[in-house]
């Protein structure tokens, strides 16, 4: 643990690439095969399950601690982080530990079934055995919250360094839902492929999105610049639903998501077609409900994400299909080294022989001959329930994430609404002594009714500046949340809004940040709840 908590405040303490990458092979080099994986799995989002509860959590840190219970959630507040808090609240103790980052994993998973009194033994034991900045660590994994400021591709450049293989490879081989406990750290670096496990889906590739470039290239003219051509460019529409694999290979079949969560047994529906494709297939598109040919919301596809049972009612609620948009992998061959143009091919080539059409759908090709024309189609995206236009060059090969150049994403403007701040909270982290969460209400009547949350949007000036007014304008206190004098106005952007019975305002948002600070409006000039329910078509 003394090596990966010392990884862990090297990595939090630069900003520096170099660094970060040096750091992590440092660490590498040093430690056991097995570290090595439960390091991966922990940067991966692969937490050990969690076996102690936040009120168990508290309660014992505040008998370990001998502070008042009203003095430790009041440095909890200033601290912002519960791992953190504790971890500088608990004394010094003089035992040391040289127990292992596996080590400790392991008693965490042991305590699975444990009575409450064995867990609270081994608790106070543990915290007596470990430094400050190592309890801080221990504490994250414990809690399920552990998170360090360094991206993926760079533990995979720093791991393939060292293994000597490609970042692909690396890539390839993390994807999936492993855990150091059935995955080796021998079978992730070894050069037969014939190992490989067949349920594995290929690394994503992501979309660059135009509006992060420059909020003049949202223009035919600018994209005339940026893509050159338009002619060498294939348009479609940008589903909003749930990007997914989906693989046939020796007999089984796989459904994964995005964020690499196993999800075959979610889509029940789309099974049949999948047992009907050839063996060595596998699929990359957008799963969507869909009802009488077309696509439905993403609020309604929600209905049925997390929950363990599908009972007959959700299904018939919520039917899904696949709209097909890439062949990743044809007769066993890996052909994303392919065009564009090629992979489409093979793609219509699976869609002509099913006999379940409506399950997979192929991902239609807009037809445009300018940038002028494309622009003017993009407006139709909402009627399509798209969110705007995806552009991918014919010849581009399918890549490893988010790579600038070959796919774009041509997103529609949101929708936005003028709102007066009401509520804030502390952030996390670094901005955990900063009021940097907050929420936003309208008007009924004279009232002003909250409907929506929102973190980021705002620049560190700003930020800075809403802090101050903040702490010079707090009318309430609810424990970490301030109610504050309503007198600041924002315009709020979302991507889509959806009736619901669980707010006071009726509505939930999609994707709600901040656009802008309306310094031009007063608060009596803010929208009311009426603007939001037009937005409903009300």
């Amino acid at each position: 643990m003394k090596a990966f908590a010392q990884l862990f405040t090297a990595l939090d303490e630069t900003n520096k690439t170099n660094d970060k990458v040096k750091a992590l092979k440092e660490y590498l080099l040093s430690v056991p095969d097995t570290d090595k994986m439960h390091m991966l799995a922990l940067f991966t989002g692969r937490s050990p399950k969690r076996q102690i509860n936040a009120t168990q959590f508290r309660t014992w840190a505040i008998e370990a601690s001998n502070i008042p219970a009203w003095l430790f959630e009041e440095s909890y507040h200033v601290v912002g982080d519960l791992a953190e808090a504790v971890a500088l609240m608990l004394p010094d103790y003089s035992n040391a530990s040289n127990k292992t980052l596996t080590e400790w994993i392991a008693e965490i998973n042991a305590l699975n079934n444990q009575p409450e009194v064995e867990k609270h033994h081994w608790l106070m034991q543990s915290w007596a055995m470990l430094g400050r900045q190592e309890r801080f660590v221990f504490n994250k994994i414990l809690m399920g919250s552990f998170r360090v400021g360094v991206s993926q591709n760079l533990v995979i450049k720093a791991l393939a360094d060292v293994a000597g293989l490609d970042t692909a490879t690396i890539t390839h081989r993390l994807m999936g839902n492993w855990m150091p406990g059935t995955y080796q750290y021998e079978d992730l670096v070894h050069t037969d492929t014939a190992t490989e496990d067949v349920s594995r889906p290929y690394p994503f590739f992501l979309a660059y999105p135009v509006q992060e470039t420059s909020e003049k290239q949202k223009t035919p003219e600018a994209l005339q610049t940026l893509l050159g051509d338009a002619a060498q460019w294939q348009a479609e529409w940008k589903w909003d639903g749930i990007r997914a694999q989906l693989i046939k290979r020796d007999g089984g079949i796989y459904i994964w998501s995005r964020g690499e969560d196993l999800a075959t047994d979610k889509f029940p529906e789309l099974h049949p077609f999948l047992q009907h494709l050839p063996d060595g297939t596998v699929i990359d598109g957008e799963i969507l409900s869909f009802k009488e040919g077309q696509p439905l919301p993403f609020a309604v596809l929600q209905t049925r994400i997390g929950r363990k049972t599908l009972n007959k009612k959700i299904l018939e609620e919520s039917p899904v299909a696949l709209i097909a948009y890439d062949c990743l992998e044809y007769n066993g061959e890996d052909i994303r080294y392919k065009t564009q143009a090629e992979r489409r091919l093979a793609l219509e080539s699976l869609q002509q022989t099913t006999p379940f059409p409506e399950m997979f759908r192929i991902s239609p090709i807009i037809t445009f001959n300018s940038w002028e024309e494309l622009a003017e189609i993009r407006e139709q995206s909402r009627g399509m329930t798209a969110e705007g236009i995806m552009l991918k060059r014919k010849e581009a090969h399918y890549q490893v994430g988010r790579r600038r150049g070959d796919w774009w994403k041509w997103k529609i403007d949101p929708l936005s609404i003028d709102a007066v701040m009401v509520y804030a909270q502390k952030g996390h982290g670094r901005r955990a002594d900063l009021y940097t969460d907050y929420t936003f209400a309208v008007w009924d009547g004279d009232k002003l009714v909250p409907f929506a949350k929102a973190y980021s949007g705002l620049t560190d000036t700003e930020i800075n500046k809403v802090d101050a007014f903040v702490k010079r304008n707090t009318l309430e206190k609810f424990g970490p949340v301030r109610t504050v004098k309503p007198e600041l106005v924002f315009e709020i952007g979302f991507e889509g809004i959806n009736k619901s019975t669980r707010h006071k305002s009726g509505v939930a948002l999609r994707f709600p940040r901040i656009l802008r600070w309306r310094h031009d409006k007063p608060k009596e000039e803010a929208d009311t709840i009426e603007t939001l329910k037009a937005l409903l078509g009300e």
